[in-house]
């Protein structure tokens, strides 16, 4: 599961994952342009302290959590146990979920950065060492308001300090993340500091405020994810969406030449660049682009995913089932497009292939909400045997 974006703009889009290295931070400065939203300052973006705050009943939970077998005693497992059982459903998944980590802590509900956030607050306060990494997943993507959202991904390992001399119990260390070992082991990670994590929040509820259309307020987020963090590339990409969005041509596109020019793979870039020519009326080039950015991404399931999800969207359902099917080719036991083919039949009446194909999402789920979200959808469909 994921929590970080980027904004594509395929139809809508919103991105997320690699950085750009630390390069002059004059030049990338100049890419922001305050004239654009003079009203930005009226939007005050969370501190580092308002970000990470708990308060009174989540530090007693995080004392509690880590010294269930008595104050010189921490065990790691449990802690991180005893977080996501923190409700009677335990710690739910919800992508939108961009808030603070005690906002997070009273909802019991967070996406992969939110969690982070939240736990690495907890494992502070109960005297743990904590460390962020970052996930090199490849494209994924989500839709919300409208948009394609091209999400990333980000954990956390919570372990003992150095200097730790009482008793422990099991291991040392443990990794906090909605997915399974299993699948975390298959992409590569690599540890991220505290001010781009910040940084990724920002970009966050950057992403949120243009689904709102409040793009003074997406500046204001966006303008602060740079000044934190200059290396985060989906910030720069997600500006050059909202630059375009306003009218800012020539802003827009100096942001995505200079993504460009730090990492020429970024394909979210070279997508958003196509969007822009075709505003532009460079009907040429925004072709070659996207017919290079279609070639690189066919062999990813979630691109065919993504494009049968706005078929959906659009009520071309035959469309729909075909990338969906697209997809199944490229890896038959992917849940989520089991399940959307799942729903293309439902619209189609057919309730035979619509069930066969929610069983099988349940049977490949990796976790047990999405597995009683299948579950309880299959529950409600009529008994209907065949299309009408």
């Amino acid at each position: 599961m994921f929590g970080f974006v980027f904004l594509a703009l395929l139809s809508g889009t919103v991105t997320g994952c690699k950085s750009i290295p630390n390069t002059n931070t004059s030049e990338e400065i100049k890419l922001l342009d305050d004239t654009l939203f003079p009203l930005h300052h009226a939007f005050a973006v969370e501190s580092s302290e308002e970000i990470f705050h708990l308060e009174e009943d989540a530090l007693l939970f995080a004392e509690h959590a880590v010294n269930q077998k008595g104050a010189f005693k921490k065990d790691i497992k449990k802690f991180v146990k005893t977080i996501f059982e923190h409700s009677d459903k335990g710690m739910r998944y919800r992508n939108s979920a961009n808030t603070t980590a005690n906002v997070t802590f009273n909802n019991r509900a967070a996406n992969c950065l939110s969690l982070s956030i939240m736990t690495y607050a907890l494992a502070e306060h109960a005297g743990l060492h904590a460390k962020f990494f970052e996930v090199d997943i490849p494209e994924y993507w989500t839709r919300r308001e409208g948009y394609s959202l091209l999400n990333g991904h980000i954990n956390l390992r919570v372990s003992l300090p150095s200097d730790y001399k009482s008793s422990v119990i099991g291991e040392k260390w443990a990794d906090v993340d909605f997915d399974p070992q299993a699948l975390r082991n298959l992409f590569p990670r690599v540890a991220v500091s505290k001010e781009k994590v910040i940084a990724m929040f920002y970009n966050n509820k950057g992403a949120d405020a243009i689904l709102a259309n409040s793009y003074t307020k997406a500046y204001s987020y966006f303008r602060a994810a740079a000044k934190i963090a200059p290396e985060l590339q989906q910030s720069w990409a997600n500006l050059g969406v909202l630059y375009r969005m306003v009218g800012a041509y020539e802003q827009a596109e100096n942001v995505y030449k200079y993504t460009l020019s730090v990492d020429d793979d970024n394909l979210t870039a070279w997508e958003n660049l196509s969007i822009l020519y075709r505003y532009q009326g460079k009907t040429e080039e925004a072709a070659r682009i996207s017919e290079m950015v279609k070639r690189k991404r066919l062999d990813n399931p979630f691109y065919h995913y993504i494009l049968g999800e706005q078929a959906l969207e659009q009520g071309d359902i035959e469309f729909a089932v075909e990338h969906f099917k697209a997809g199944l080719k490229l890896d038959d036991k992917n849940h989520e497009i089991l399940f959307a083919l799942a729903r293309a039949y439902l619209l189609q009446k057919d309730m035979i292939m619509a069930q066969s194909y929610i069983k099988k999402a349940a049977r490949h789920s990796d976790n047990e909400q999405d597995r009683l979200r299948y579950t309880a959808k299959l529950s409600s469909l009529p008994s209907n045997t065949g299309p009408r």
